[in-house]
């Protein structure tokens, strides 16, 4: 029992400890902020300070506006992600077990990959109009290519004398697909989604910016038309707060817990 608690507070102090790193230079950051703006006597108009920004996003809270635009953002983001993820993971294993495939298709990836997600917002437009259709194009074509890479990157570093012994064990495809293929690719695969996700999130609120009316990134717009730069900020703040909260305890977690479980890594 003395060993469980013991064990529980370290885990417990380890995990304040990482809190405490994080909010530290966060809060100092704002400090600074809030310094520089008073001693220069800044401009609101160029710059606000810490209560206007505060303010401002009391005000987005209380008349729903906040909860509207973060909504459709992460309802998009999921959207596109998830048709990116169903489509990517099996043409990334295709590629990895046929030749021919990968050989034709390589080039052509390689290509792709190389065009940013907002590059395709004017043609995404012309396609779909300005909206949901346009913008979850966007975070589908941030997410696809990097992830079929990184699938196709995973299923070439599996041994062929695992694949050999599997198959001579009687192992069937679908067998091994989900025992063999899927398990050796899984940590390149998640940290295909944790990179596509990130220009995935960019490319998202480049997107609301240009092709909607409604999103984190509409509400940057919309504030620039009426010079409120303090909603410009307090919306800047969210979008960064939201890309963190969704690495630090959705993504990274999930990275770290397929590394381990796949033994690249040891737990600490």
């Amino acid at each position: 029992m003395y060993k469980g608690f013991s064990r529980f507070a370290f885990s417990s102090g380890k995990r304040g400890s990482r809190a405490l790193r994080f909010i530290v230079p966060l809060i100092l950051l704002v400090a600074f902020w809030q310094a520089v703006v008073t001693l220069f006597q800044v401009s609101p108009r160029v710059f606000p300070d810490v209560p206007m920004v505060a303010k401002a996003g009391w005000q987005a809270w209380s008349d729903g506006s906040l909860l509207a635009h973060t909504a459709a953002s992460l309802w998009r983001i999921a959207v596109g992600a998830t048709l990116a993820l169903v489509t990517a993971i099996p043409l990334g294993i295709l590629m990895g077990i046929n030749k021919g495939v990968s050989s034709f298709l390589t080039p052509l990836l390689r290509f792709f990959s190389a065009l940013a997600g907002i590059a395709w917002i004017p043609i995404a437009t012309l396609w779909f109009g300005y909206g949901f259709g346009a913008i979850t194009f966007i975070i589908f074509n941030a997410v696809f290519f990097i992830v079929v890479y990184n699938t196709l990157l995973g299923v070439s570093t599996i041994p062929m004398q695992l694949r050999h012994a599997a198959a001579s064990l009687g192992a069937s495809r679908t067998q091994m697909l989900f025992q063999v293929l899927l398990p050796g690719a899984l940590a390149n695969i998640v940290m295909g989604i944790r990179t596509g996700m990130g220009f995935a999130w960019r490319g998202l609120i480049a997107a609301e910016i240009i092709a909607t009316n409604l999103g984190l990134g509409y509400m940057l717009f919309l504030a620039r038309d009426f010079y409120r730069t303090e909603v410009i900020v307090f919306t800047m703040i969210i979008i960064g707060l939201i890309w963190l909260a969704l690495d630090s305890l959705l993504l990274a977690p999930l990275e770290r817990a397929t590394v381990e479980r796949w033994g690249m890594v040891q737990k600490s």
